[in-house]
């Protein structure tokens, strides 16, 4: 399935962890994610010239269209890391507008894939689990609908979360394996725009 025929939805946290440094003088988490949302948006509007659907979200979810790369700086600009990490509810309606899409003909043919950047474990990890499988029950086929949480920061308890969401989803009743996650111990020594760029061209 090649980049050209999807959809991709980038879905970042900017809840109150997310404007830390992961070491003494780097760049914060926060910062990292603008520049690799740049990296992806500039990337796919190679092929896709009407960009990429952004969410920012903490205790409450903000939904960017059409976001080119000369966009991404604005985005960034008017939102500051604060808050909780209310996933379930960003998800929720990430994977809707999909069905929705695809139920009004919109959807390309190779389906969507959304990219989940997060630090920390959700607050409603059953919410998440949920959200996943009920949108897995809605699919027809395999690879239309793909999940990848992407793991920036060291949090253990994260970690632990998504590689769950890796391996126990469809013993907890999910159609298909529509989620991957990739943790802090996979990413070896990818920055998260090579990681973001590599799930593309999965």
């Amino acid at each position: 399935m090649s980049a050209e025929n999807r959809d991709y939805t980038l879905i970042i946290d900017k809840s109150g962890s997310m404007s830390t440094p992961d070491q003494a003088g780097a760049r914060s988490r926060w910062e990292m994610a603008q520049e690799s949302t740049l990296a992806l948006a500039r990337k796919c509007e190679q092929f896709d010239p009407d960009g990429i659907t952004v969410y920012l979200f903490s205790s409450r979810f903000k939904r960017y269209d059409n976001v080119t790369s000369s966009k991404v700086a604005q985005i960034f600009q008017e939102n500051d890391p604060a808050g909780t990490t209310d996933l379930a509810s960003v998800l929720k309606d990430a994977t809707n507008r999909y069905f929705e899409s695809k139920a009004a003909g919109e959807v390309k043919a190779g389906g969507e894939t959304i990219l989940v950047v997060t630090d920390g474990e959700p607050d409603d990890r059953k919410g998440v689990m949920r959200a996943i499988i009920e949108a897995s029950r809605q699919m027809e086929r395999d690879e239309e609908l793909a999940i990848s949480m992407i793991q920036v920061g060291s949090d253990a308890t994260a970690t632990r979360f998504l590689k769950a969401l890796d391996d126990e989803l469809q013993g907890a009743g999910a159609k298909f394996d529509i989620c991957d996650a990739i943790t802090i111990d996979d990413m070896a020594d990818m920055t998260l725009a090579e990681v973001l760029l590599n799930a593309i061209a999965d």
